[in-house]
């Protein structure tokens, strides 16, 4: 069924771009750049009006900045572009970073798959829940995952110089990159692990210096407050912490235990993929349980998985990686966005934690010992091997296979497969909603005052 002529595959494009572009604009709810809001209001609320980085709400909610410091220093220039013009530069910048992360994961013959296939893979990737609703928030995770996946080149190719530098990035903008240093320990990495640490600690320190008072607060109180970045049993936390908090068992303890569980997981499956040189598979790993023990993981959060998919293509799992990816593109958690209860409500609202521990548990490591890449400097590769690369380790398949349908144009490409339908059509707001309209507030705390706000500096 698939065309067999060069008009046939453009047609077939051609559909495939109008429908996914009718799905897009009518079926899943896009967000109105409230994240993006945040961020514009925020920096120029600091820059143009002396105000207080974590004192601006946007108008009409309770939402305001939740980063590091740092990263109201990295988005200053924000403050030179109109609101339309930070739309547009959101959409370059995640454009730009989609394209590298896509870039890195397909290794270095991704020209042999043609724009096809290339055109099959986009098309699936836009159904991508988490992609979309990046694009749609303005966020920031898919430039981060650039970054970290980034080292994860420089690592896998031997290029170790600045390896770290792109994590250390990440760390200072969001905490949750932060395990990515973990991982560099756990591989011997100790000099990359260090100019993560130190870029990481510089960028603080840079934030620290333009503006003492915020750092202050961010790292004495805000850190601590996880109910300032929303209401934990919120369906779009789909981290273990979510899944806790909707059984009704929000206490630390039993979250601590969880996550200290799931980490020694993560370091024994990590410890396994870098000894036999597989970084994607470390990157993926660490990715996942990155999503898992952060205390809050929306929805939108989850474009980290992306190179785990990487890793079923290039290991061979194309229909687990389809099914997988089909149930991420289904928003099916939003069916319990009113009620969680029970166990249907337990094991559906939860879907999108099951598939990340699923893949933490699962996903399949180590690569053929012709490909392998040295751990140690002392250790060489055959110079009759190809040079491998984080997502295709392995030698390029051998010409003459058969073209793949649409249907398989992920294995083709190396990236995200399978694509799949949303749900509602009922507009919102919220910055965490997908699919459904959330409840007033959805992520306010109780009680946001404090010290930072109630005793503002003399003037």
């Amino acid at each position: 069924m698939r065309p067999r002529t060069d008009r046939g595959r453009v047609l077939l494009v051609l559909a495939l771009v109008t429908a996914v572009t009718l799905f897009t604009a009518t079926v899943p709810l896009l967000r109105g750049f409230f994240d993006l809001r945040v961020y514009y209001g925020t920096v120029h609320t600091w820059t143009h009006h002396g105000g207080r980085i974590y004192d601006y709400r946007v108008p009409g909610t309770s939402y305001g900045f939740t980063y590091p410091p740092f990263a109201a220093v990295a988005m200053l220039p924000l403050a030179l572009l109109g609101r339309n013009s930070a739309i547009v530069a959101s959409l370059v910048v995640n454009l730009a970073a989609l394209a590298a992360v896509v870039r890195i994961l397909a290794g270095p013959d991704w020209r042999r798959h043609g724009w096809y296939r290339w055109s099959l893979c986009l098309c699936l990737l836009a159904l991508f829940e988490p992609l979309r609703d990046t694009f749609s928030f303005g966020q920031v995770n898919l430039v981060l995952l650039a970054l970290v996946l980034g080292d994860c080149l420089l690592l896998a190719t031997g290029r170790e110089r600045w390896a770290g530098a792109g994590i250390g990035l990440a760390a200072a903008v969001k905490l949750t990159p932060a395990l990515f240093i973990g991982l560099l320990l756990l591989a011997g990495r100790r000099r990359a692990a260090g100019v993560a640490t130190a870029v990481a600690g510089a960028a603080t320190a840079l934030a620290a210096w333009a503006d003492p008072r915020a750092s202050r607060f961010y790292w004495t109180e805000a850190l601590w407050d996880t109910g300032r970045v929303g209401r934990l049993d919120y369906v779009s936390n789909q981290s273990l912490q979510g899944v806790l908090a909707r059984l009704g068992e929000p206490g630390r303890p039993l979250w601590a235990t969880a996550v200290l569980l799931t980490l020694c997981v993560w370091a024994w499956r990590t410890r396994k993929a870098v000894t036999a040189g597989d970084w994607t598979a470390a990157f993926a790993l660490t990715g996942a349980a990155a999503c898992l023990v952060s205390p809050i993981t929306w929805v939108h959060h989850l474009v980290w998985l992306l190179p785990c998919f990487a890793v079923l293509l290039r290991a061979g799992h194309r229909r687990i990686a389809g099914a997988l990816f089909a149930v991420l593109c289904t928003s099916v958690v939003w069916l319990w966005f009113d009620d969680a209860s029970g166990i249907g409500g337990f094991l559906g609202s939860n879907t999108y934690t099951w598939v990340t521990l699923g893949l933490l548990l699962g996903l399949p490591t180590g690569q053929p010992r012709r490909a392998r890449l040295p751990l140690a400097r002392s250790v060489s590769v055959s110079a009759t091997a190809p040079a491998p690369s984080p997502a295709n380790p392995a030698t390029a398949a051998a010409s003459g296979q058969p073209e793949p349908s649409a249907g398989d144009a992920a294995a083709a490409t190396g990236a995200v497969t399978d694509g799949c339908r949303g749900l509602t059509r009922n507009p919102s707001s919220e910055p965490t909603g997908s699919t459904r309209p959330a409840a007033a507030k959805p992520q306010s705390s109780s009680s946001r005052a404090s010290w930072y706000t109630v005793n503002p500096p003399p003037a």
